[in-house]
């Protein structure tokens, strides 16, 4: 390329441009009248819209000896660190006819001539490329306010339409032994000593429970055994979330190992059908009671009161098998 040998080659097949990075433009002395404008933007897998300065078409030669192949790869100039100084994607993966082979570190390609051109990984060069990437990593540290985890907003408790959809058949009822924990009764009861929030998290928690009251999924209990702590969660929307820290209880109770659905075979499953239906479970958690003798356990501190669920919440250990297990009863005779 601009007769110099380049290394530091990065090969994504999952990238939908060829990238050179503007250190790589300016290091290969490409004259600036070459550099043509380019009307958008590039977004990378985390959503981060990087800035084009322009796009370049330069002749590439891939190769060396008798593996040699020249094609013309036009390039979208990016000022953006890396430690590599071009990024081959599926234009010119394309373009070149290559097949890139992870377990083998090669890419081969059909040459113009006949034959098969190959290029060998320089497991050196990689490792090293690895080694920059994660200093820059560790040194670019943003000044900012604390991180913060934010969890996915899976739970439709809340901001949904009044205006639900109602079934249109008659619903009938589903029998299922209730949420049970098998806890150890050797096992000495954890309660946690109580946090302390700000105005506006206490404010979050006296809302959610007095949702959780009107649905009656929880009730005021009195001398609990096991206590639990509420944590606070920031959703993406700005709003709190309000989860119970069931980490003491998990720990005491072992794991029920349910089978659960294979990705794989729920993909092969709707091929060859011209629609699919997705069914939404509404909370589905809280559909499913606890044990009269179970609730006292999933016990929390609110700020004023301490309150138990009277339905299965969100956070136990052996929940998702539990609401597995409800499902495949309650779809047994639709089930393949």
């Amino acid at each position: 390329m601009m007769s110099r040998n380049v290394k530091r080659v990065l090969v994504d097949q999952g990238s939908s441009a060829d990238v050179l990075f503007w250190d790589t433009f300016v290091g290969l002395e490409v004259p600036s009248d070459r550099l043509q404008s380019f009307d958008g933007v590039l977004v990378g897998f985390t959503g981060d819209e990087i800035e084009i300065r322009g796009y370049v078409e330069l002749k590439t030669t891939f190769g060396t000896g008798t593996s040699m192949k020249t094609i013309t790869v036009k390039y979208l100039v990016v000022n953006s660190p890396s430690s590599y100084n071009i990024l081959l994607g599926q234009p010119s993966l394309n373009r070149l006819k290559a097949i890139v082979s992870t377990p083998h570190l090669k890419v081969k390609y059909p040459l113009d001539g006949g034959g098969i051109g190959t290029i060998e990984v320089d497991q050196q060069v990689s490792r090293k490329c690895y080694q920059d990437s994660m200093k820059k990593r560790r040194t670019s540290k943003v000044v900012g306010p604390p991180y913060q985890v934010q969890f996915l907003d899976l739970d439709p408790r809340e901001d949904f339409p009044k205006d639900r959809p109602q079934p249109v058949e008659d619903l009938k009822n589903v029998t299922i032994a209730p949420g049970k924990l098998a806890i150890n009764p050797r096992v000495k009861p954890v309660v946690q000593k109580r946090r302390k929030f700000g105005e506006d998290k206490r404010k979050a928690i006296r809302q959610e429970v007095e949702k959780l009251l009107s649905a009656s999924h929880i009730r005021e209990i009195q001398y609990p055994t096991w206590l639990a702590n509420v944590v606070m969660v920031k959703k993406s929307n700005g709003k709190w979330r309000m989860c119970v820290d069931f980490t003491d209880l998990n720990k005491v109770c072992p794991k029920d190992s349910y089978p659960l659905p294979n990705i794989d075979c729920l993909v092969d499953g709707a091929l060859g059908y011209k629609l699919l239906s997705f069914l939404d479970a509404y909370s589905g958690y809280n559909q499913i009671r606890m044990h009269p003798c179970d609730e006292e356990k999933t016990s929390f501190i609110a700020d004023i009161a301490n309150y138990c669920y009277k339905v299965m919440p969100f956070g136990l250990k052996n929940a998702g098998a539990t609401y597995q297990r409800l499902m495949d009863k309650v779809l047994v005779h639709m089930m393949g």
